[in-house]
């Protein structure tokens, strides 16, 4: 800390330099009030020490400078017994405390210590200030033509309360999108409350959502509060809203509508002020036609929609994602392990986990300080993204098309299968492909039986 002392008395003055100086503050000693409020206007000080009986300007005017040009200065008096009154009203003035004559140091270093941990503990949470507004300034990373377009929209789309739709692939980011939506809002102060459909079996999903009273079903020993009321007045944001059982869909259109429910159990209605944000990772259109879906929710939450375009088809991002993802790992110094090579990998990889996938890959480098890593870990057979970039042809390194084509398809469709524990028509629903068209392909590759 820069230390100014202003103390007419040399001895005193001296004592105060040495002890601060041994301390390891930087330190500037005056006798003059005036030369002190001259340093004041031309410097900055962290602490100004003064005597409140100076020659000249006295320590009221030094403080009353000080607090007009550097508020942020903390400043100590120095006063004798006859004047501690004095001392009291340059406290209410803004002084941070008094010392009396004659000095003690141990009292005197005491206040000193605090006021530096004042400055360490403001220090630090700038700091995290700074950090924190960097990574809320980028919450949508992206310099590509659609992101920017994503971006624009999303800014354009957070001041309103209309209802959005987020459609993307998984990985893609959706509920980042939901974040920026709330935080450009005019809600930002407000409960964010995200909830995933498809994380909650069917049977407890109404009570998560709405709520239940106590004594509404076994296991319900008090009353609990569902999401929608935990986000009243701020946001509410639905993933996998394509996974919302029919019977639930009715109770939603109804918050929609009126911004009101019932808990389950319950007769009492309760009414919310709530942003309602959906995403689905399929097109909703398709439930509609296979009438999983109400055509009249479809409407209602497609009011404004928004589109994540899946990372393949901007992979000029992947670079600014990458420095994006090290500095959030706080490894930046490991950036220097990527070379040319391992970028046109990554630009060639076609990532089936999107932005997800990505992140993955990066703090898997930053585990290991490898960037020889596979892209492609679902898959048993190394794409040509995996191969090593030597230059050479590649030819004669694949089976013939329809026999590869037909390895990759089964490969796939063994994948989904095993993520919906067998249901074909969950699979179908993942791998957003009619039902239809599936059981075609089960039929084709003679696939042992599964829950049709």
């Amino acid at each position: 800390m820069r230390v100014l002392i202003i103390e007419d008395e040399k001895i005193t003055r001296i004592s105060l330099t040495n002890t601060l100086e041994t301390e390891g503050y930087d330190v500037v000693a005056v006798e003059e009030g005036a030369t002190g409020i001259n340093l004041i206007e031309k410097k900055t000080f962290d602490v100004v020490v003064t005597d409140l009986r100076l020659p000249g300007k006295n320590g009221i005017e030094v403080l009353q400078k000080i607090k007009q040009t550097n508020p942020a200065c903390e400043v100590i008096v120095i006063t004798a017994y006859a004047t501690v009154e004095t001392a009291v009203e340059a406290l209410k003035m803004g002084a941070y405390d008094y010392i009396t004559k004659p000095l003690s140091p141990d009292k005197f270093l005491a206040m000193m210590r605090k006021i530096h941990q004042y400055y360490t503990v403001v220090d630090e949470n700038q700091q995290l200030k700074k950090r924190l507004e960097i990574f809320e300034n980028k919450i949508l990373v992206g310099n590509s033509a659609p992101m920017q377009e994503l971006m624009q929209k999303v800014r354009s789309v957070a001041v309103h309360n209309y209802t959005v739709l987020i459609q993307g692939e998984s990985g893609t980011g959706k509920e980042l999108i939901a974040n920026a939506l709330h935080y450009y809002s005019t809600r930002k102060d407000k409960p964010f409350i995200p909830i995933n459909c498809a994380t909650f079996p069917e049977s407890l999903l109404e009570s998560e959502l709405f709520g239940h009273e106590k004594g509404s079903f076994s296991g319900a020993i008090q009353r609990h509060i569902g999401y929608f009321e935990r986000a009243d007045k701020g946001t509410i944001f639905i993933d996998d809203i394509d996974d919302l059982p029919l019977q639930l869909q009715v109770k939603l259109l109804r918050v929609l509508q009126e911004r009101q429910f019932v808990r389950v159990g319950g007769t009492d209605t309760i009414s919310v002020d709530v942003r309602i944000i959906c995403a689905t990772k399929i097109d909703l259109r398709e439930r509609v036609r296979e009438n999983l879906f109400r055509e009249d929710l479809y409407y209602r939450l497609h009011i404004i929609p928004l589109y994540i375009p899946p990372l393949r088809e901007r992979c000029e991002d992947i670079p600014v994602l990458i420095s994006h993802f090290f500095d959030k790992l706080g490894a930046r110094d490991k950036l220097k392990l990527l070379n040319e090579a391992f970028y046109k990998k990554l630009m060639n990889y076609n990532w089936p986990g999107n932005v997800r996938e990505l992140e993955n890959t990066v703090e898997r480098i930053v585990a290991t300080s490898d960037i020889n890593i596979p892209l492609n870990p679902l898959s048993s057979t190394r794409s040509t993204t995996d191969q090593p970039d030597n230059g050479e042809s590649t030819e004669g390194q694949y089976p013939p098309f329809d026999e590869y084509i037909k390895e990759k398809e089964m490969q796939i469709i063994g994948w989904a299968l095993r993520q919906t524990n067998n249901n074909v028509t969950k699979a179908a629903r993942l791998l957003q492909i009619p039902r239809g068209t599936l059981r075609s392909k089960l039929e084709k590759y003679h696939w042992p039986r599964a829950n049709r």
